[in-house]
């Protein structure tokens, strides 16, 4: 007979999270992501009043992992939704998941505005620097010689501007109440993060305003790198323009 010492166990599957086999590739970071979410849902023991608002981009079936209630919003448009689907339901936890695709380049007004007006809304915002899931083309968020499907070369800012620091963007709104930005690649990062994430949640309730967690994160198959790898390049060329941090804490 195998007996299981609960004082032992390290590792729980939370209930929140489904039984599907994950799409995404392997190393990236958004299942880290998802995971985080659901076990901070489970801890607060509010998955019956959670909604999440899925994106277009690599997540988009984010509503496949988590089991909660969720509304898919058209491309860029989850900020604009989520405000609709919390003023309608005050008393639900609502949450955007996003990619830099979906949140700095064609949803950038629903963002920003979302955030002016102080929406009492989290969002969750997936910075690889690269748009993943259709190719590898650059990213409002592409580093400044970067090299990507649609910029061979390398990002130039004569020709294509500066990297978009949103995050840096959105903590000088007078509606925004908590704007941090946080990683996965280490065990003291994934802690970090999930402690940010219970605290967006929270101020959600309390009026505060809105709350923004930037997940700088890898997309090692649109960056041709091995996961390790990954890591390690985001560390040393992410990090020194997208710090970690809390950018905004009222």
């Amino acid at each position: 007979m195998n007996i299981i010492d609960s004082a032992n166990l390290v590792y729980r599957k939370t209930p929140v999270m489904t039984d599907l086999t994950m799409h995404y590739c392997p190393g990236c970071s958004h299942g880290v992501v998802h995971k985080l979410v659901a076990e901070v849902i489970d801890e607060m023991d509010i998955q019956d009043k959670t909604i999440g608002i899925a994106p277009v981009g690599c997540a988009v079936f984010a509503y496949k992992y988590i089991d909660i209630d969720w509304q898919q919003a058209a491309h860029g448009r989850a900020p604009a939704l989520a405000t609709a689907v919390k003023r309608l339901l005050p008393d639900r936890y609502v949450f955007t998941y996003q990619g830099d695709g979906d949140l700095a380049a064609i949803g950038t007004a629903e963002t920003i505005h979302a955030c002016n007006r102080g929406e009492n809304i989290v969002i969750i915002f997936i910075n690889n620097g690269i748009y993943g899931m259709t190719g590898g083309q650059m990213a409002p968020t592409t580093l400044d010689g970067m090299k990507t499907a649609t910029s061979p070369s390398g990002r130039s800012v004569p020709l294509n501007g500066y990297p978009l620091d949103m995050t840096k963007l959105l903590a000088e709104l007078d509606g925004t109440c908590y704007v941090t930005r946080q990683s996965v690649h280490s065990l003291g990062a994934v802690r970090k993060t999930k402690k940010a994430l219970r605290k967006a949640f929270e101020n959600s309730m309390l009026e505060k305003g809105t709350s923004v967690i930037e997940v700088v994160s890898t997309c090692n198959s649109g960056w041709k790198m091995t996961p390790d790898e990954s890591n390690k390049w985001m560390v040393e060329n992410m990090f020194p323009k997208y710090p970690m941090g809390d950018l905004k804490d009222r």
